[in-house]
């Protein structure tokens, strides 16, 4: 696989509305049959940038090639090979699930006995078959949703673009649609998905590029970013709340970077490269100074915490969030 052609291939990719920079010279690739997430804020420019892969903009200046086709200069036939779930329901409310499935088929030109059987298939796969002849006007809106992203797949798609395709869904419909992108990952299709949903980043994508005002910031597998952020944190807090300081002296040596105090959870934190070598060594440090340890552990920085450390701010005015 590391020979192929990138599926998504973008260099120095520009978009401008009036003074915004909504896309300021992003460069990425992604490879054949694996997803790349693209976590930011609102306003960072993952759906411009999937509108203009999707050959629903044209760039200002830059180049993007979607398998194998110049998103300009190939377009129509680009077209073909994709599907899309934006973030809200692209349906017709009026017509059945089923009528707007099959519509999409007419709209590829899918013969109609496919169109049919695909129709069928996807409404399964979806959970919408007792709804399937229902108007979508009494659908709620996580069953919009998912016959939105049912929609995006009446193609078999080569790549797929989901633009916060679980906004909206519940719990279980989310976790459902998770393993439908596995699936079809499985099956060669190559997914780039827009997120803010911390978890849905972490449990889908190959790769995460992270992106604020325009600009991808950093990119790498889930673990390589969470590195970026000095690996694993040390994190203690004590029976004594009063010896909180003289812990965080003891223990300061342990690590490159300042221990983080926190005196009203009586807790510290600090960033360690070698954690399991550490914690017994934390434990008999602290015994040595008879400082009583209410609870010790080990823990991965979270994908929020990469995104703070990345920006210094949480998201440019809403928060990134956990699903």
């Amino acid at each position: 696989m590391e020979h192929s052609s990138p599926a998504i291939q973008v260099e120095n990719v520009v978009k401008q509305f009036g003074s915004v920079h909504a896309v300021d010279g992003i460069s990425l690739e992604v490879r054949p049959a694996t997803v790349l997430g693209l976590l930011g804020p609102n306003g960072a420019g993952k759906t411009t940038l999937v509108r203009i892969l999707s050959t629903l903009l044209r760039p200002d200046s830059g180049r993007a090639m979607v398998a194998g086709f110049d998103v300009v200069k190939d377009a129509a036939r680009l077209r073909a090979a994709i599907g899309l779930a934006g973030q809200f329901a692209a349906v017709d409310e009026n017509l059945t699930g089923r009528e707007n499935l099959e519509l999409v088929g007419r709209l590829y030109h899918i013969p109609t006995d496919e169109r049919k059987r695909r129709a069928t298939e996807l409404l399964e796969r979806f959970e919408l078959s007792e709804a399937a002849d229902r108007p979508v006007k009494t659908y709620s809106g996580g069953m919009r949703r998912r016959l939105d992203v049912g929609g995006s797949l009446v193609n078999k798609p080569t790549v797929l673009f989901l633009d916060e395709p679980t906004t909206g869904l519940d719990p279980r419909s989310r976790i459902a649609l998770w393993e439908t992108i596995r699936d079809l990952v499985r099956d060669g299709t190559t997914v780039l998905l827009t997120t803010q949903y911390l978890e849905e980043a972490d449990r889908l994508a190959d790769r995460i590029a992270v992106v604020d005002t325009g600009k991808v910031i950093a990119e790498g597998t889930s673990d390589e970013l969470k590195e970026q952020v000095g690996g694993e944190r040390l994190e203690l807090q004590v029976e004594d709340g009063s010896q909180l300081s003289e812990a965080g002296a003891a223990l300061q040596h342990l690590s490159k970077e300042r221990v983080r105090i926190d005196h009203d959870a009586r807790s510290l934190a600090l960033p360690v490269t070698e954690g399991h070598g550490l914690l017994a060594e934390a434990v008999r440090i602290l015994d040595g100074q008879g400082i009583a340890i209410a609870e010790l552990n080990l823990r991965r920085p979270t994908l929020d915490e990469v995104f703070l450390s990345l920006t210094g701010h949480a998201a440019a005015g809403e928060a990134l969030r956990v699903a």
